[in-house]
């Protein structure tokens, strides 16, 4: 069974969903509909760390999103010392 829900919009934001909605050649209730639910599955679909785990995996995601892996932090230091040297002034 369908049941309706009242939105309130001021005219701006119903024009520019509309205008959406028919860009992509679908009714203002089904853009707003589809909108909802691409925001109930991304709310699902968020992954929970609460496992030693589960927050291993996000961090072997986020590196082979990132590329190369960041350097220890003794290389960090290197860099850091480095920069202080280089900015002194030696006169």
């Amino acid at each position: 069974m369908s049941t309706r829900i009242h939105l309130v919009l001021d005219a701006a934001a119903k024009a520019r969903y509309r205008a959406q909605a028919e860009r992509e050649g679908k009714s203002l209730a089904e853009w707003l509909r589809e909108a909802a639910e691409d925001r109930l599955r991304a709310a699902r679909d968020r992954r929970s760390l609460r496992s030693p785990e589960a927050l291993e995996a996000f961090f072997a995601a986020c590196d082979a999103r990132e590329g190369d892996p960041e350097p220890d932090w003794s290389e960090h230091r290197t860099v850091i010392e480095r920069s202080r040297v280089r900015g002194l002034d030696v006169t």
